[in-house]
């Protein structure tokens, strides 16, 4: 069952930045809102574009906000569309998020009537790319 006393703030937040998504082709605004390991929430919204494969997702814009300011690590996100099912980060934001959490990190997915599904990074994305796959032997 899910701790939702444990993420209050970072739904709160995702909510509110869902709000400023740009989503005038697909009409699916998507919100998120991470937590650092010291604290600090950081959000982003889904931003499409005319030309679709060069929009922005949601995750993608939290974890550039966190970056900007020198943040390394994501400890958790939560993150909430309108639909009727929690809506997983696409495939490159599974890899987006791997990039800066670790394997136990939580990601919990939502949808606006409260329907939640929580899973660890390594849940999330099994066999993800990571650095080991860059050493020579």
């Amino acid at each position: 069952m899910p701790d939702h006393a444990a993420h209050a703030d970072l739904k709160k937040a995702a909510l509110a930045v869902r709000e400023n998504a740009y989503a005038p082709y697909s009409n699916f605004p998507v919100g998120a809102a991470l937590r650092t390991p010291e604290g600090e929430v950081f959000t982003g919204c889904n931003v499409e574009n005319v030309a679709y494969p060069e929009g922005t997702c949601a995750e993608a814009g939290a974890i550039a906000a966190m970056v900007a300011t020198g943040g390394r690590e994501v400890a958790e996100i939560f993150v909430i569309a309108d639909a009727p099912h929690p809506v997983t980060p696409c495939g490159g934001c599974r890899q987006k998020l791997a990039e800066f959490t670790r394997a136990e990190a939580r990601i919990v997915m939502s949808t606006l009537e409260g329907r939640e599904l929580v899973m660890t990074m390594a849940e999330l994305l099994p066999g993800a790319f990571n650095t080991t796959h860059l050493e020579r032997t």
